[in-house]
């Protein structure tokens, strides 16, 4: 084999193996909707097949899935989104009967097919409302300028405080 070849169908390889790597998943609230956030490395232009499930009392349920094949009771209670890398799923009207933990997982097909995933342990008392609060402690320059705009805002009539 000529080793450039070789060498290309090495990285080629590499490239597909590093493309679907999940490298986090997180849960939070929504109104009444469990979110779900699926960070993943995007760096092959294969597409990536995704399955979010929830594993309870030893039994998984697929949620949502790219082959289509979820379990009827979560169909009508699932909205999925994808972007660049980032995969989310939404699980409407979220009980303690929904508690359990949920796993993200990507494969790759073809020669050499690939898998990657997530868990996260989803129980309802213990999760924390998506963005508000939490986006301010995390993004405190944005709070801090806020605050050092405010006399600014009142000189030019903007409030009044």
């Amino acid at each position: 084999m000529n080793p450039t070849i070789g060498i290309a169908l090495l990285l080629t390889v590499l490239q597909v193996a590093r493309g679907q790597k999940v490298t986090s998943l997180t849960a939070c609230l929504v109104n009444q909707s469990l979110r779900l956030d699926c960070y993943h490395e995007n760096t092959t232009t294969t597409p990536i097949q995704y399955e979010f499930s929830l594993t309870r009392d030893t039994k998984k349920w697929v949620l949502s899935g790219s082959n289509g094949v979820t379990r009827p009771e979560y169909s009508s209670r699932t909205k999925f989104f994808s972007k660049y890398n980032l995969k989310v799923l939404y699980l409407s009207n979220f009980t303690t009967k929904d508690e359990g933990i949920y796993t993200c997982e990507l494969r790759l097909s073809g020669p050499n097919p690939t898998v990657s995933n997530k868990d996260v342990s989803v129980f309802r008392d213990k999760l924390v409302r998506c963005g508000g609060i939490s986006l301010l402690i995390q993004n405190t320059s944005w709070l801090l300028l806020l605050l050092l705009s405010l006399p600014l805002l009142q000189a030019m009539d903007f409030i009044s405080l």
